[in-house]
């Protein structure tokens, strides 16, 4: 059953999705730098948590506001990716055993990102100065 009233909605949609996961991407490294909204669990962060941190802010940022989305959002993935493999998988192969499920969904949407582009509401759109989308 296809639905193209919801179809034609594709653009927004695919703008708004971008906007919200950047913003729950900025949210961690902000937990980890400046302990906001909440604390992070780790302190002092490793090596490897602070430059988790700044790759968070920098693409959570970059994929927020629709700049460089397709690179910021591949990095973001492997990111997770590499979160995933190397801080849940060893605890439990099983993500539900090993709370890897946020790792694994900020990966793959973050990939469909760097596939799909920025969409609509973006500064990519505005530079490659393309026709409004309505």
């Amino acid at each position: 059953m296809e639905l193209p009233w919801l179809a034609r909605w594709q653009p927004q949609l695919l703008a708004i999705l971008r906007i919200v996961v950047g913003l729950l991407f900025l949210e961690h490294g902000l937990s980890k730098y400046f302990a906001f909204p909440v604390p992070f669990m780790v302190h002092p962060l490793t090596p490897l948590l602070m430059a988790a941190g700044a790759v968070e802010l920098i693409t959570g940022i970059l994929v927020t506001i629709g700049l460089f989305t397709r690179v910021a959002a591949f990095i973001a993935s492997g990111e997770m990716a590499i979160a995933y493999w190397t801080s849940h998988f060893p605890k439990s192969p099983w993500p539900i055993a090993n709370m890897g499920e946020g790792a694994i969904l900020f990966c793959f949407i973050f990939l469909y990102l760097a596939a799909a582009g920025a969409g609509a509401w973006s500064i990519d759109s505005a530079r490659t100065k393309r026709a409004p989308i309505r």
